[in-house]
């Protein structure tokens, strides 16, 4: 493993032999259309939609361009979301509905046409997606989004088996969506911003808005963005405003194993309605398949060992698959809003200029990409067709509120719970690449020895509203249980909301 400051799980498939472009961090002020801030695929769709348009944009990334969610995808393109039409039709009527759906066909029919016309070599297959039920209690739920998908009028088909080796009581099809390499299509809008005029910095991080005259973004950088427009399109918006974004938002982690395969793949996208979750893709790459599999989500930060994910998954994978060889394995994050419907559009009725996009749940290829098309809809046009079902600024009663107290609740447990609890160890009983809560100069910290018996101890209490951060065994990370931020071993912010590291009380060698 390397011993970085990022987290040592960060090679996932989509990464192996694809390189991405690099561009510069930001080194002086400027002055552009639109400041977009985020490179996963909301900002650079949007970016793309934006410089298309003759608008002069200017991304920043904190990072480097794909390296958060997007690059952490099981890379479907589907408007099957899971068990989610029968629920949106009980809490937005079948308007509403429809609209959600229309929204994220509307996202895969943009992918699937600029895929086709720009000749992008990016894996692009046209795939049917599969929800399916082993359980009598699973059956009854597809049954329920069956009459959703009639009522909707969403092509379909009902199915008592799969065409791949699993035995189900019943599954549902819906019919041709697709699947694709992220990272591929990602380079290809990213090489396309800068050939129109558009501006992409990296290592660029953005800390706030300063709204004194024109709205400016204000980088750890130094360096001031001045934009008519500004877009928060990173994972977790980077601005609140008053939104309370972490406060209506709830983070759950899940895991994916990717393994070649000998097995004759014989195509589709599966997902089970039953828990443990179970989602299965493949990727075929001269000639030889590669089965993605992922499932076992959790709140952030309250999983225990994140080790035994993995291994559930790769039991999993040999129970069904002949041959089952893993070659690569990471988790991602996924936001999740108190009524399961991203939140897209201006951050609030009193910033106008500002926007928002975020909380996807698992389904960020056709949630970013519809959130892209919203807002430079609505930046160019003043509107867009479908905005109405994601504003920000919405309440739903009816699952929000419930949703809302019980999230905060759970908060409000969590934090008290991490101030008595009595778990900590001696540091010298760390063994090599071991983190773990540790008694350090009379408080509570949080130390890790990596493989050279180099040991990093951190304030484990997190810097967004003082919850404490507890020890990712699978990921080699300090996660928050409250609102799901997360930290590097060093204490490097790598998921928000969280602004500032945990400060790094100690980093010594030691030879024993």
């Amino acid at each position: 493993m390397s011993d970085t400051t990022k987290n040592s799980n960060e090679q996932t498939y989509w990464r192996t032999n694809v390189q991405m472009p690099e561009f510069a961090p930001l080194s002086s002020s400027i002055e552009v259309d639109v400041a977009v801030i985020g490179g996963g695929i909301t900002g650079l769709t949007t970016a793309y939609l934006l410089t298309e348009q003759g608008k002069k944009v200017a991304l920043l990334e904190a990072d480097r361009v794909c390296e958060g969610t997007t690059g952490h995808t099981t890379a479907k393109i589907t408007a099957q979301h899971g068990f989610i039409y029968d629920e949106l039709i009980s809490h937005l009527g079948k308007s509403g509905a429809n609209i959600y759906y229309q929204a994220n066909q509307r996202a895969l029919a943009f992918i699937r046409e600029l895929v086709s016309t720009q000749e992008i070599e990016c894996d692009f297959e046209d795939e049917h997606a599969y929800l399916y039920a082993t359980t009598d209690q699973g059956v009854a739920k597809l049954k329920k989004e069956k009459e959703a998908y009639e009522q909707l009028g969403i092509p379909h088909e009902w199915l008592d088996s799969l065409p791949i080796n699993i035995s189900v009581k019943a599954a549902l099809c819906m019919k041709n969506q697709a699947q694709f390499h992220p990272l591929k299509f990602m380079a290809f809008l990213a090489n396309e911003i800068v050939k129109k005029g558009g501006l992409i910095f990296e290592q660029t991080v953005a800390l706030d808005i300063n709204h004194d005259a024109k709205p400016t973004v204000l980088t750890k950088n130094g360096y001031p963005v001045t934009a008519s427009s500004i877009v928060a399109a990173s994972h977790f918006p980077f601005v609140d405003k008053g939104g309370l974004y972490f406060s209506r938002m709830k983070a759950d982690r899940s895991y994916i194993v990717a393994a070649e395969t000998n097995d004759n793949w014989p195509g589709g996208m599966y997902l089970s309605v039953d828990k443990p979750s179970r989602s299965i893709r493949a990727s075929t790459s001269e000639g030889n398949t590669t089965i993605l599999l992922g499932g076992e989500h959790h709140k952030a930060g309250q999983g225990g060992d994140t080790r035994s994910y993995y291994e559930a998954l790769e039991t999993y994978g040999n129970e069904h698959f002949d041959s089952f060889n893993i070659t690569h394995q990471w988790s991602a994050q996924d936001l999740t809003t108190l009524d399961n419907l991203p939140y897209i559009g201006r951050l609030s009725p009193l910033h106008t200029d500002l926007f928002v996009a975020t909380g996807y749940r698992k389904w960020g290829m056709t949630g970013g990409t519809n959130a892209a098309m919203i807002l430079a809809n609505v930046i160019i046009h003043g509107s867009d067709e479908f905005e109405s079902v994601f504003l920000p600024s919405r309440v739903h009663a009816d699952p929000s509120i419930r949703h809302f107290l019980k999230e905060n609740v759970n908060v409000a447990s969590e934090l008290i719970k991490g101030k008595i609890s009595p778990d900590e160890q001696s540091i010298d009983s760390l063994e090599k690449d071991e983190g773990a809560a540790v008694h350090f100069e009379g408080k509570k910290a949080g130390a890790y020895r990596n493989s050279d018996g180099e040991i990093f101890i951190v304030d484990t209490t997190c810097t967004h509203i003082g919850c404490e951060v507890g020890w990712n065994k699978g990921d080699r990370t300090w996660d928050c249980p409250c609102h799901g931020s997360r930290f590097s071993y060093s204490g490097e912010v790598l998921e928000g909301p969280a602004k500032k590291p945990l400060p790094l009380l100690s980093n010594k060698k030691v030879t024993n």
